[in-house]
């Protein structure tokens, strides 16, 4: 069982309607993204409650979210059901983020501190840990976080850049399951990230996140649909490459 799985059917936890349903979410959302819950998979509500001591109230309001997120299929009177992995999707998704999260980087590392640089170097280093103790859950968490800084100084991007990396995270999960030299290439990527922050090297900044960032998409789309390319996505990082 997940933490976020545990804490939700905890006995006792009495919580507010609102943060109930915003629990069962984060639960249910987990076990998705984990593949617990592949594609395809229906999702029995009254199963579901029962599993996480929860009522069908807060159900409902997770299950509207988890669609909103394009997580799940629920249409009225049919049972929910957890959505295929849509290849247009992860090039539409992974094209907006090479080209927000490169303007964003482009913003940030011009007015990098050695404070923001510290930031980084002690979240760079809490997710090699979280990789030798081979707890991805917690390495997703310290990669937000890592790349959060990196954009931080460009805060009129960051709920745009926020919703898309939430949006990619199964994607992520995909390159990871299935490419585990996938870790190295994307650590070195951190590294360099870290290296071009550290000197204010812009041209290497943007590079490195357009690329990291692209690979990441055609890793996925291999795995999903080797027939098809990640065009949008490939176009938009030769662009960015092409100004560099």
């Amino acid at each position: 069982m997940s933490e976020e799985l545990a804490d939700v059917a905890a006995p006792g936890a009495a919580r507010p309607g609102r943060r109930l349903a915003v629990d069962v979410h984060a639960a249910v959302r987990a076990m998705i993204l984990d593949g617990e819950l592949p594609p395809g998979t229906p999702i029995l509500q009254a199963a579901l409650a029962r599993r996480l001591n929860v009522s069908r109230t807060p159900l409902r309001e997770a299950f509207r979210l988890l669609q909103e997120e394009g997580l799940i299929e629920h249409k009225p009177d049919q049972r929910a059901v957890v959505r295929a992995i849509d290849p247009g999707e992860i090039d539409a998704v992974y094209t907006s983020r090479v080209m927000l999260e490169s303007v964003a980087v482009s913003i940030s590392v011009r007015v990098a501190t050695p404070e923001l640089v510290a930031r980084l170097e002690e979240a760079l280093a809490r997710m090699r840990r979280c990789l030798e103790d081979e707890d991805i859950a917690r390495w997703q968490q310290e990669h937000r976080a890592f790349h959060q800084i990196t954009t931080e100084a460009a805060p009129m991007l960051h709920d745009s850049i926020g919703n898309l990396s939430e949006r990619s995270e199964r994607f992520l999960r995909l390159a990871q399951l299935g490419h585990p030299t996938s870790w190295a290439r994307w650590d070195a990527d951190h590294e360099t990230l870290v290296d071009a922050f550290r000197d204010r090297d812009h041209d290497l900044a943007v590079r490195t996140i357009a690329q990291h960032l692209a690979r990441t998409a055609f890793t996925a789309m291999a795995d999903i649909a080797p027939q098809r390319d990640a065009t949008a996505t490939r176009t938009a990082l030769n662009l960015l490459l092409a100004e560099g």
